[in-house]
């Protein structure tokens, strides 16, 4: 069994998707062994708790730089033995060793159509204000590989929505939120699990499930 570790900085919808889709039985060969929040009082916390998942608090703020912040966050997980890391909302930058380590095991999902409105500082209501301010007709959501390059990683699904007349940032975000977050990151991390993602390069592949764990 693939032990799974989320990472998390606020309200954790994606984090309830996943909590969800294992309950259901959807996330085959895999568990949610810890949530980890970079910020204390992350609603988040309490999504973990109600669902008797163990939950960490690991506050950015304590620490004065990214590799302070990374050397702590590794030593946190070590013991827990994860096999795969979900950024599900979670907003901190992770150094090159840290993405080293945790190479083609680390998955994030990003509100937009990567590469467009994406990368350092975009993030929530930013990416949605950004797509209506640029007078986008389509966006969506992206789930990529984790590297140092923010939101640079190797993309393995991404699922479009139409940007409708009189939208708002809001309503934007919660649209891309439960028809495309809440889709592409539970499939992802299945798949995953069931050691069918192939990475060569910038190329993710699905295998067929002859190639399940």
């Amino acid at each position: 069994m693939l032990n799974i570790a989320v990472l998390v900085s606020g309200g954790g919808t994606n984090l309830q998707a996943l909590i969800d889709a294992q309950a259901r039985g959807e996330l085959p060969g895999g568990r949610i062994c810890a949530v980890v929040s970079s910020r204390a009082g992350a609603f988040a916390l309490q999504r973990a708790e109600k669902a008797g998942i163990p939950a960490f608090t690991l506050p950015r703020r304590s620490f004065d730089s990214d590799a302070g912040f990374c050397r702590a966050l590794d030593a946190l997980l070590e013991p827990l033995n994860p096999g795969l890391l979900v950024h599900a909302g979670f907003l901190c930058i992770l150094d090159e060793p840290f993405c080293e380590k945790y190479k083609n095991r680390m998955l994030n999902v990003h509100p937009s159509l990567v590469p467009a409105f994406c990368g350092k500082g975009m993030y929530g209501l930013r990416v949605h204000r950004a797509v209506l301010d640029y007078g986008a007709k389509v966006t969506g959501a992206t789930v990529h590989f984790v590297t140092a390059e923010p939101d640079g990683g190797p993309v393995v699904f991404q699922k479009a929505v139409d940007v409708l007349p009189g939208d708002t940032p809001e309503g934007l975000q919660k649209r891309v939120m439960e028809q495309c977050e809440h889709v592409l990151l539970p499939r992802a991390v299945a798949l995953f699990c069931q050691n069918r993602l192939s990475v060569d390069g910038r190329c993710v592949t699905v295998l067929p499930e002859e190639h399940s764990l």
